[in-house]
């Protein structure tokens, strides 16, 4: 446990002379930046908010709370799940969001050099606006382009183009001492030494603070098919899946889902897009399968293999989205799903682990088994082709409140367990944050995080940045 130093008002002087964005203090900060979008995890009241504007000035901030031994926190837009964009050590946070500039393309090396600020939404229609696809899709389009590569966000298209990850060419980076370095270079591959960008990817604003950003961008695929596949139960539904790969089809992405979170969806959005009954058969799960390329009649080609394999593997049907507007009402049910579940339960509490493809239905088939010894409801859905699952526990008995958190605290412990023993992670794409962190310390075993520990040690010997996330010390 680490004692940090109160923040004095000679040191909000010190911030306010650095910076020439607004300072906010105490009462003056918005409560938006005391949660996320997961308020099970509690709420953190930063004493200091800070808009920031260049990597100078989260230079200049960081060495002053590195020299008083200060806590900080850089938040982007606080849509995280795990409570990680939460100051729950109180401190300094930075307000990234100023920072939202699109600076430069650079088509000939198929790269755009951004701030960490810009919302993906922006980057990905500007993107298109020339032609270019920025792949990664994470569900949520109005997160920041830093948030997104601290947490390695990955998304719907990540069964055929990867995650973030594979999008990070370099990085700026400011460390704790205040001391501004890059990472990683316009280039497609190097074995220069530790991957020190890679290690910045997904570790949750707690190794330095991110202030540029150069991502790969593709060409735009010319055409894109979507196909909603309703099977009569969960089973035959997932072990579709690996046959699509093993024909080479390459699916942009394919999403599962069971019957009951698309009703709950389609009644937030008020219409109705998925069948629930074809030739007097009951639709119970389905999948979400979208095709692209650059040639639309070698899609239909491509669209004819996959129906073929699908109704051979018990598919009841295959319907086509092959419009704009077709494609957008197929999709529009899975991206409200988590909007969908707001809207209709007081207490929620989330996982996203990952196994196997191959693993996806006799795992899912255990957690609603197990849920049946606990007093919440749960729905599931998640990304069959690369075997992400997002699983929420849920209730509207506020007044059983400390009960709910007990019991999930629970049910998490035996599906995590249940996971790693299918060879499974905690997270696909949330990350850990505070929310997740004691799971990390007991399934990854003590030599895994004694590791990042002494990660954590050399980049932020003082323990100042987004402290007791990820790899607690």
């Amino acid at each position: 446990m680490t004692d940090y130093n109160k923040i004095t008002e000679d040191i909000i002087f010190d911030i306010e002379d650095a910076v020439s964005g607004n300072v906010y203090v105490g009462e003056e900060i918005n409560e938006d930046f005391f949660h996320d979008e997961m308020p099970i995890y509690g709420s953190g009241t930063p004493d200091v908010l800070v808009d920031i504007h260049s990597a100078e000035e989260v230079a200049a901030v960081l060495k002053i709370c590195n020299e008083n031994k200060i806590p900080v926190l850089a938040r982007g837009a606080g849509s995280g799940l795990t409570g990680a964009g939460v100051a729950i050590k109180q401190g300094v946070m930075l307000n990234m969001q100023p920072m939202n500039q699109i600076l430069e393309y650079d088509e000939d090396n198929m790269v755009v050099r951004v701030q960490p600020g810009v919302f993906l939404n922006d980057l990905a229609m500007d993107a298109l606006s020339k032609g270019y696809l920025y792949p990664p899709d994470p569900g949520e389009k109005f997160a920041t382009l830093g948030g997104n590569v601290s947490t390695n966000a990955g998304g719907m298209r990540a069964v055929k183009y990867g995650t973030t990850r594979d999008y990070v060419r370099s990085m700026q980076v400011v460390l704790p001492t205040g001391e501004i370095t890059n990472f990683g270079a316009v280039v497609s591959k190097s074995s220069t030494g530790y991957d020190l960008k890679d290690l910045m990817i997904g570790s949750e604003g707690t190794l330095g603070i991110i202030t540029e950003l150069t991502l790969k961008i593709v060409p735009a695929p010319k055409a894109t098919i979507s196909l909603i596949v309703p099977f009569e139960n969960l089973d035959d539904c997932i072990s579709t899946v690996p046959k699509l790969f093993k024909n080479n089809l390459n699916p942009q992405a394919i999403e599962f889902m069971e019957r009951k979170i698309v009703l709950a969806s389609e009644k937030y959005i008020g219409r109705e897009t998925f069948p629930k009954k074809i030739d007097g058969v009951d639709a119970n799960a389905y999948l979400l399968i979208t095709f692209d390329g650059d040639n639309e009649d070698e899609l239909y080609d491509v669209l004819e293999r996959a129906a073929e394999i699908l109704v051979e593997n018990g598919a009841i049907d295959c319907l086509v989205a092959d419009t704009p507007n077709a494609i957008k009402d197929a999709w529009a049910a899975r991206s409200s799903f988590l909007e969908a579940i707001d809207s209709q339960y007081e207490l929620l509490d989330e996982c996203d682990v990952v196994v196997p493809i191959t693993k996806i239905a006799e795992y899912v088939n255990f957690v609603n088994e197990e849920a049946k010894n606990y007093m919440f409801d749960v729905q599931s859905f998640g990304h069959a082709g690369d075997g992400n699952l997002h699983i929420y526990t849920l209730s509207n008995e506020v007044d059983k409140h400390d009960e709910f958190v007990e019991e999930v605290d629970k049910f998490m412990d035996v599906i995590y367990k249940e996971a790693y023993a299918l060879g499974g992670k905690i997270s696909g794409e949330h990350g850990i944050g505070h929310g997740k962190l004691k799971y990390l310390k007991g399934f990854e075993g003590d030599l895994n995080t004694d590791l990042m520990k002494g990660i954590k040690k050399v980049f932020d010997p003082n323990q100042i940045l987004n402290p007791d996330k990820v790899i607690g010390l």
